[in-house]
């Protein structure tokens, strides 16, 4: 029999699993490399105020992280994961794109780190071009190209050997740290040998160990020395000499004073400067020249970019990074619930205490001049915190070495399996195929568009431009996931129970802050670029339409605003500003549950060009216990011909015993509170003069009359199956409005919100009024003219003359004073027949466009009041 292979079960506990992984990343180039620069540049106290903020930043995310990971599991994707599923799959998507890039880039900031550390500190000899800083820069891109390529292959070689390798690599990190410390107690009792030049107050650049002298006395004879030689002709006392090298005078300081010197006072201020400023010494005297000769720049030390406080915040921000390393091994701990939390946040306090505690070491162990020396220049070449290490420099070279390839490997590891959990979620359709790999799950085609996005970084070719970069992404990362919390705790869903008890939300809040504060300190172009990035992932996955259901916080969020927002709203009625059409559209349907007329849909949301309320509604005729299926069908039926249209509103299907009472059901009670429907647009019944359908002219009457009787309008789309689609374009043509009843401006609002939609764009509106023989057709079309101008409606008014058989003798009065129709009625004492006409004379009102005049008339029908209760004499006539 063969023996079942029993799985092991994740044995990681919180120090192996999750403290040194989040001690490996955190501790990296950025300290190595630029540590003593920031402090030299930007003095012990603001880079203590840098630091501060950036740990302060992490610490905070690093409480709101726990309590999401310990909300449930947290699989591969690790801080993708837990905002897709906090925040929704837009979020998600645009945040975890973001902290792919960001950890793509820190592996090229990695990379230019080992680069810079190889032909700097350990092996100048092998730089392929020679000369400036151009130079140095190609030599980036060709060796940086090279250890991409290498690091690559063995990552899809393998990525157990990766793995294996990792303590290797943080071991040399402990040991790096623990040689400065030692560095920092010796100088206390013995400085080492690390002796300064310079020329005035400028230091001068020391390759080699020449004399710091111009010149010294042998055997009776003076004797110039190589820096004589750097500054002058010839090695001759009467050559012709640099000004500024004759008027100032060479003295030697010690590079590292000890802790012991008071050097601590003289590091405590910021010395901001220009690109290609000298590195100077601030308390040494210094006689000035007037002009300066380029030609010997090269001989002294100068800052090879220009520094200020926001910049410095960019490029030490990458340090601090790495806090996910634990949350991203979720599935290979032992108990993730406790550990997560707890070697995330002892880590984050260790690497911010040995941060901090190495700003005030530096600043008082280490010289002014040396510390702003950012590649060691006046130190024979060394790596300016190796000058502190002890036994040796070396130690301090090898292990940020190894340390960066480490790093190195471990993003171009981490980056292609946070883009394969992102495709395999499908939020983000083109980047599915980044979602297969190998027949193992290595994600293959993940790692080459990690390894082209990463050439991008080395070709920039500078640590220092690439670090603000992916500080942007890591920044905006931990912004949503301080978000993230925020909303879970704010909104109380029942399912937000984190074992993590130690957050709150107004430290969520605060993290949230200082992170957006911090991006915009960074550089604030930066800033917007990544959230451009991000907003047009975000609506591309809206557009597109991400189909996953998470529960995210976003939906509690819209949920509660929503409730918020309706409660207000049914505080008091609408004022006549907010006024818009509010459309319940009525839909017939056929024995299939297909609607019989999608233009009404079209022409809904030609009119409502996705603004307002829009609520689709039907009726089946029956019994809702035997009718639920066929209601859920058509329902499925409208809601995919509403995505068809672009109509954004909702769908409410009615089962009722009769149509009547259906449609009566859905005036009566469609909407919710204040956001109800205050217009009701149907098609103009077809069969209505069909013997076989007695009923189809009676419910349509009865429509209008319920209409009315709930106060609200009412539009009868004719010949509705005629009317344009949402892909057809009118370049010319008329919306011809046909206005006999002055109902305070509506009639005139319904064109201009069509011209609003592509499809009527181009056309004009033309308003067409009646009038008699007799009457002054001038006056009245200024007084509509002007009627238009206060309505800020552009239209062109015509003034219909028609004999007086033709028209109303009031029809100009009511035109003009609809409010006193009633008393005018009452006055006149008209008969009853004459009344029901001028009933009929208000209730047809026509928009039409001359792009289908040839066609069959379309018409619009507008009942904007009408007494409750029409007689019957109406209803023959509507019926005729």
């Amino acid at each position: 029999m063969k023996k079942m292979k029993i799985a092991n079960a994740p044995r990681m506990g919180t120090f192996i699993g999750v403290y040194l992984p989040c001690l490996q990343n955190i501790l990296g180039v950025i300290l190595f490399l630029r540590l003593t620069w920031i402090v030299g540049t930007a003095g012990v106290l603001e880079s203590f105020i840098i630091v501060f903020m950036c740990c302060s930043g992490t610490l905070l995310t690093a409480i709101s992280m726990s309590a999401i990971a310990t909300n449930g599991v947290v699989p591969a994707g690790g801080s993708y994961y837990m905002i897709s599923r906090s925040l929704g799959p837009e979020f998600g998507g645009a945040v975890g794109i973001c902290f792919y890039l960001g950890t793509t880039f820190a592996g090229a900031m990695y990379i230019l780190g080992t680069i810079e550390i190889l032909l700097k500190y350990i092996s100048p000899n092998a730089a392929i071009f020679e000369g400036g800083e151009e130079a140095m820069l190609n030599n980036m891109r060709v060796y940086g190209t090279c250890i991409l390529a290498l690091m690559a292959l063995v990552v899809f070689v393998g990525v157990k050997y990766v793995n294996k390798l990792a303590l290797v690599f943080l071991a040399c990190v402990i040991l790096s740290i623990f040689a400065i410390y030692a560095g920092v107690i010796k100088t206390a009792f013995e400085p080492p040998i690390f002796p300064v030049c310079l020329l005035g107050n400028r230091t001068l650049v020391r390759d080699t160990d020449f004399p710091c002298v111009k010149y010294y006395e042998e055997n009776n004879m003076t004797v110039t020395t190589k820096l004589w030689e750097n500054f002058c002709s010839s090695p001759l006392l009467n050559a012709t000499c640099d000004e500024y090298f004759i008027l100032n005078n060479v003295t030697e300081i010690q590079g590292i004073p000890g802790v012991a010197s008071g050097v601590f006072l003289d590091n405590l201020w910021s010395v901001y400067g220009d690109k290609f400023a000298f590195v100077e010494k601030q308390d040494q005297p210094s006689v000035p020249v007037l002009e300066e000769t380029d030609a010997k720049m090269k001989y002294y030390v100068y800052s090879d970019i220009m520094t200020y406080f926001t910049m410095l915040v960019g490029i030490y921000f990458p340090s601090v990074t790495g806090i996910m390393a634990g949350s991203n091994r979720s599935g290979d701990l032992r108990d993730a619930q406790k550990a997560i939390p707890t070697g995330t946040i002892l880590a984050i306090l260790t690497t911010s205490f040995i941060y901090l505690s190495c700003i005030v070491l530096f600043g008082a162990c280490i010289e002014g001049v040396v510390l702003r020396d950012k590649f060691g220049q006046a130190v024979n070449g060394n790596l300016v915190i190796g000058t502190l290490a002890w036994p040796s420099p070396w130690v301090i070279v090898i292990g940020s070495f190894f340390s960066t390839c480490g790093a190195g490997l471990q993003s171009l590891t981490g980056a292609p399996r946070l883009l394969q959990a992102i495709a395999r979620d499908g939020i983000v359709p083109f980047l599915q195929v980044f979602g297969h790999g190998k027949a193992n799950g290595e994600p293959t085609w993940a790692l080459l568009l990690t390894a082209l996005i990463c050439e991008i970084g080395i070709l920039i070719a500078s640590l220092d431009s690439v670090a603000p970069i992916l500080s942007m992404f890591f920044l905006m990362c931990y912004l949503f996931v301080n978000l993230a919390c925020a909303v879970q705790t704010l909104l109380r869903t029942p399912n937000w129970r984190p074992r993590f008890k130690y957050y709150h939300w107004t430290l969520s809040f605060l993290g949230m802050s200082l992170c957006l504060a911090l991006m915009f300190i960074c550089s604030w172009y930066y800033a917007l670029v990544a959230m451009l990035i991000a907003g047009c992932i975000y609506k591309y996955i809206e557009y597109r339409g991400a189909e996953k259901e998470w529960g995210d916080g976003i939906r509690g969020l819209s949920l509660n605003a929503a409730r918020y927002a309706l409660l207000r709203v049914e505080q008091g009625p609408p004022h006549t500003k907010n006024w818009r059409p509010q459309v319940l559209v009525l839909l017939n349907l056929d024995s299939e549950q297909v609607v019989k007329h999608p233009r009404l849909l079209s022409f809904t949301s030609q009119l409502k060009a996705g603004k307002g309320l829009t609520i689709v509604g039907s009726v089946l005729p029956g019994i809702y216990l035997d009718k639920f299926t066929e209601a859920q069908r058509a329902e499925e039926n409208i809601r995919s011909l509403m995505g068809a249209e672009r109509t954004k509103g909702f769908c409410q299907i009615v089962v009722s015993s009769t149509v009547r009472d259906g449609i009566s059901h859905l005036i009566q009670s469609a909407g919710l509170g204040g956001m109800k429907h205050n217009t009701v647009l149907m098609a103009w019944p077809q069969s209505w003069k069909h013997t076989d359908n007695p009923f189809s002219w009676k419910n349509f009457v009865d429509t209008v009359r319920e209409t009315t009787a709930a106060q609200q309008a009412l539009l009868v789309a004719k010949n509705i199956d005629s009317f344009p689609t949402n892909q057809e374009r009118f370049s010319e043509g008329n919306i011809d409005v046909w206005w006999i009843v002055h109902d305070g401006g509506m009639l005139m609002l319904l064109p201009f919100l069509l011209r609003q939609h592509k499809v009527w764009r181009k056309c004009k509106m033309r308003i067409f009024t009646v009038a008699q023989m007799d009457d002054n057709s001038i006056q009245m079309k200024k007084d509509l003219q002007m009627f238009l101008y206060h309505l800020r409606i552009n239209a062109e008014v015509e003034v219909v003359e028609m004999f007086e058989n033709d028209i109303s003798a009031f029809t100009y009065e009511k035109t003009l004073v609809m409010e006193q129709r009633s008393q005018m009625l009452k006055q006149m004492q008209l008969s009853k027949n004459e009344r029901e006409r001028e009933v009929i004379n208000f209730i047809f009102l026509f928009l039409k466009t001359t792009k289908i005049m040839y066609e069959q008339t379309q018409t619009l029908v507008l009942i904007n009041e009408v007494i409750t209760g029409l007689p019957q004499g109406i209803r023959n006539v509507i019926k005729v």
